[in-house]
């Protein structure tokens, strides 16, 4: 049976991927911030399911907290960090860009060099992150949000090179969402909005092939060709 960590299980994409996880066999170690909602999920599967209160904004605790879960679990195979948040913020509050950078930036780097130092010592595993389309480029909007997506997406190239070096059987998966009909799906004129069962779907299916970038849903994919490529001049009338 393989086993799997979800970090940011206790809503959306992460929770929908622990339940798909489970439904395919996997034991699964969850964390998150609720814990009303980690025992939730314990209720809905008690011989699959360990949970562990996390937030990763603690960056002291992730290690200590991911290895008691690998304890509980008897092994690890798959990585999945699924903690994400984003605000607007017109008015540049300098609160709201730290709590941004705090979970998007601190608590990512924390957990995910955990992850690899773990596999490369097991000699394999599988690393899977959720960034976003918004990564490839700057919003005035939401500034912290789109650059903190794109530190992810550079940071788990590095990544990928660094295993890649290591000689170890270590994969790293950079999910790359558009709209999901989650908490995060936030403003006016939002289109291509996928439910959350079919992105963790598509998820799901990206990490059994071992994708090193995906896009989510995948017409996503042609959003992001366009937005590398566009002008800035059209960008900021966007």
């Amino acid at each position: 049976m393989k086993k799997a960590i979800v970090i940011g299980a206790t809503s959306g994409i992460g929770k929908s991927l622990s339940e798909i996880l489970i439904q395919n066999g996997y034991s699964v170690g969850v964390s998150g911030r609720r814990t009303e909602m980690l025992a939730s999920l314990k209720d809905q599967y008690p011989d699959k399911i360990y949970c562990q209160q996390m937030d990763v904004q603690d960056a002291s605790s992730i290690e200590s907290k991911c290895n008691e879960l690998v304890q509980q679990l008897g092994g690890l195979d798959v990585v999945i960090f699924s903690a994400g948040i984003g605000e607007e913020n017109k008015l540049l509050d300098f609160s709201i860009e730290n709590n941004v950078i705090k979970t998007n930036i601190l608590g990512f780097v924390c957990a995910t060099n955990w992850a690899m130092n773990f596999f490369k010592k097991q000699g394999h595993g599988h690393l899977v992150n959720i960034s976003s389309i918004a990564g490839l480029r700057g919003n005035g909007e939401a500034p912290s949000y789109n650059a903190t997506k794109a530190f992810q997406i550079n940071y788990l190239e590095g990544l990928r090179l660094h295993a890649d070096k290591s000689g170890h059987s270590i994969y790293v998966t950079d999910v790359r969402p558009g709209f999901v009909n989650t908490d995060m799906a936030k403003g006016e004129g939002l289109f291509w909005v996928a439910p959350v069962d079919k992105a963790a779907a598509q998820i799901y299916s990206a990490i059994k092939r071992k994708k090193k970038v995906v896009y989510i849903t995948k017409r996503w994919r042609l959003i992001g060709l366009l937005l590398k490529i566009l002008p800035y001049s059209i960008l900021k009338k966007l």
